[in-house]
């Protein structure tokens, strides 16, 4: 289960039933979960923990130290959930600062040469693809799905089953439910397949339409689109989380393509 030429520090703790490909290097204080398979020359290090069920492949570098020139060699972590696949020379990297951690739930999809940086927080099922990048402190919702080579400005949101077209640029908060294209990347619609896919129904999905419509197209400010969803449409559980994650944007929201102004 484990090739002859992979290095593997003794004090590593390291589950049952794992595979460790050929020139492989796992370091001092890293813990692996069950059932997880590593690839041929990857390297993971750091203060890394690693999930049951993971898929890791050729060339990745997981827990390496933060490309952060604040950084002075604190200790930091690196916390990875169950059932990742983490494929070709992805790279992620752990907090930066004393005791800080990035963070990753589980099944998410890590298309190849992707990256996470120092500090971030991944929720569970979500997918960047190749190339897609995130800059330090970014946060990224559940089952949002980012394009391939797709940056991502520090401290940006990602919001709940979002989807960002690839090759574009992402300076300012992404809404929940939102479908966005461009550089700097604008909203341009609602993530209708993503919302299908996930057994949303025709009242759930009228609901966001409507929400997302008076957020981005209707010409209000802010303040007016959010108090026409909540006099105009039944606030359920997802219309809630949308109006709270615009309402607690620290960087701003995306604009749409039709509106110059950020709303």
């Amino acid at each position: 289960m484990i090739d002859k030429t992979a290095i593997i520090s003794k004090k590593a703790k390291l589950a049952s039933n794992i595979r460790i490909g050929a020139f492989s290097v796992i370091e001092d204080n890293v813990k692996i979960g069950s059932n997880v398979e590593i690839a041929n020359h990857c390297v993971i290090t750091g203060n890394t923990s690693i999930g049951d069920n993971c898929k890791i492949f050729t060339g990745a570098v997981v827990g390496s130290i933060p490309q952060d020139l604040k950084y002075k060699g604190e200790k930091s972590f690196l916390n990875i959930g169950s059932d990742n696949i983490i494929r070709e020379y992805v790279t992620i990297n752990p907090g930066t600062e004393k005791g800080g951690a990035t963070t990753i739930g589980n099944s998410n999809l890590f298309m190849a040469y992707s990256h996470v940086a120092h500090d971030c927080k991944v929720g569970s099922n979500c997918t960047i693809a190749n190339n897609g990048t995130l800059a330090g402190h970014v946060i990224v919702e559940d089952k949002a799905v980012i394009g391939g080579l797709t940056a991502v400005h520090q401290f940006c949101r990602i919001g709940y089953l979002s989807i960002i077209g690839g090759c574009s640029k992402v300076v300012q908060d992404i809404a929940p439910f939102s479908m966005s294209d461009g550089n700097p990347a604008r909203v341009c619609g609602v993530n209708l397949i993503g919302l299908r896919r996930n057994g949303f129904n025709k009242q759930e999905m009228d609901s966001i339409k409507k929400a997302i419509k008076l957020l981005f197209f209707s010409g209000h400010i802010k303040t007016q689109a959010i108090k026409h969803i909540k006099d105009n449409i039944d606030l359920s559980e997802n219309i809630i989380h949308l109006i709270d994650f615009v309402e607690s944007s620290q960087r701003g929201l995306c604009r749409s393509k039709k509106e110059k102004e950020s709303v």
